[in-house]
């Protein structure tokens, strides 16, 4: 796992889920590898009342509803879609599920305008159809026919993202349950065995893009994935991705709990104005979503540990939050000039603390940037 830059779940855990397995004498749907029970406490992590006799880790933060939801959903006949804002965990939590299931989450089609319906059926091995013919030898199967094949979970990345007549194909695969090859005279047809599902992701951001067809909706029980708006909570995820970073990068950093406290704040200060503004000129290009929040916690602490002075400063966290959410010039650039004199100006002179230092922080990262 040390080689790899990232992980999947089920090797980054891999412990974890093999003690799971051990332990567990639930009933377990079809060939699942974890009972429900054991999915959802790898999922949501352990309490003292579970009774075992290690901890087991959170690594999604939410309503534990939800992941209950989407279990339940993987254990039916129905595919499973999560959709929500970017940055809501949406793709984390179908590794999570996968991984626990089935102990492989790289089974993954990524939708994008340029999916085709090769992409989650099938293609061929050029070279061997010239050389021996169309076969199953020859056949390339997609991440989805190999999930059919081996009772798997099959996921689908921003599923609004690929054209109606690719997911028009999904339909006759989650009703179906099998893959028709009408190039092959014999064994032409593909089985979805026991344990297989879809989990699709979509942003509700796409609406419009690619609707999803009703009766594809159909096929799929919705998960709503909200934006962690509750502090604490959003408090814990970033904190929980910030030791992993470090660890990753043999980073020896402290990050003080003031400039959480300030990141937290300043990220709730711009989704008010945000949910104020009258048009989308007032408002960030950016979500403002939990992700958002760790990748300029992440950005500030590379630079401060590459440039710095190997410690974590309100200014350079005031700088990076500018340089990662400015994204269109000038309007993003207004904005937060406009969030620093209306709101962490007055705040710095109230509250002091690490508010001063990310006032002139942030307005020097302006001024370079205009």
């Amino acid at each position: 796992m040390s080689e790899l830059l990232r992980a999947p779940a089920e090797i980054k855990y891999a412990e974890e889920l093999d003690w799971l397995e051990s332990i567990d004498d639930g009933p377990k749907p079809f060939s699942w590898r974890l009972s429900p029970k054991m999915v959802r406490l790898f999922v949501l992590g352990s309490e003292r009342a579970d009774g075992l006799d290690r901890e087991i880790s959170q690594k999604w933060f939410g309503d534990r509803s939800f992941v209950e939801r989407s279990i339940v959903t993987l254990a039916s006949d129905r595919g499973l879609l999560l959709i929500g804002d970017p940055g809501t965990g949406k793709s984390w939590l179908a590794e999570l599920l996968s991984a626990a299931i089935c102990r492989n989450s790289t089974l993954v089609v990524q939708g994008t305008a340029g999916t085709t319906e090769d992409h989650i059926k099938y293609s061929w091995n050029v070279s061997m159809v010239i050389a021996k013919g169309q076969s199953r030898e020859s056949m390339i199967p997609s991440p989805i026919m190999t999930a059919m094949e081996s009772g798997a979970i099959g996921r689908f990345e921003e599923l609004t993202r690929s054209t109606s007549d690719v997911q028009d194909a999904l339909i006759s695969i989650l009703s179906e349950k099998y893959i028709s090859v009408p190039e092959l005279d014999s064994d032409n047809i593909v089985f979805a065995k026991p344990g297989f599902s879809v989990i699709a992701t979509a942003n509700s951001r796409d609406r419009g893009v690619n609707d999803l067809s009703s009766a594809l909706k159909r096929r799929f029980n919705f998960v709503r994935i909200p934006v962690v708006t509750n502090k604490k909570s959003e408090a814990e995820i970033v904190r929980f991705r910030t030791e992993e970073l470090l660890r990753r990068h043999q980073i020896e950093l402290e990050v003080p709990p003031t400039l959480l406290d300030v990141l937290l704040q300043s990220f709730a200060d711009l989704r008010a104005s945000a949910a104020a503004a009258g048009s989308d000129d007032e408002k960030l290009e950016s979500a403002l979503s939990t992700a958002e929040q760790i990748g300029v916690l992440e950005d500030a602490i590379l630079h401060s540990n590459f440039f710095g002075e190997r410690a974590l400063t309100a200014r350079a966290l005031a700088s990076s939050l500018v340089g990662s959410l400015a994204r269109r010039e000038p309007e993003d650039l207004a904005i937060l000039n406009k969030y620093l004199h209306g709101v962490v100006e007055p705040r710095s002179k109230e509250a002091g603390g690490s508010w001063p230092e990310f006032l002139d922080g942030g307005r020097d990262a302006i001024a370079t940037l205009s």
